[in-house]
């Protein structure tokens, strides 16, 4: 358990791999809930169809829910890692 420089308890201190994905020009922020590293091609949901596209994984960062760099509420996973060409 960890607890906070001002007294409290952090409620979850789970270490979570985030992506920044170049999506069709646009880098966006995903939960990877399988290892990816920079330059992997990925399948990722993106803004409001149905359909995932490919994107490319940019960089990664290790985050708890505390330092997350987009709202866990709004996060989206990356579907699938694709074969590279």
């Amino acid at each position: 358990m960890i607890h906070s420089l001002s007294g409290g308890v952090l409620a979850d201190d789970r270490q979570m791999l985030f992506a920044k994905v170049d999506v069709m020009g646009t880098p966006c922020w995903y939960l990877a809930p399988f290892p990816v590293e920079a330059g992997d091609r990925v399948l990722v949901p993106f803004g409001r169809s149905a359909q995932p596209v490919a994107g490319t994984v940019l960089r990664t960062e290790v985050n708890g829910r505390q330092t997350a760099p987009v709202p866990m509420n709004r996060v989206k996973s990356i579907e699938k890692k694709l074969e590279n060409p």
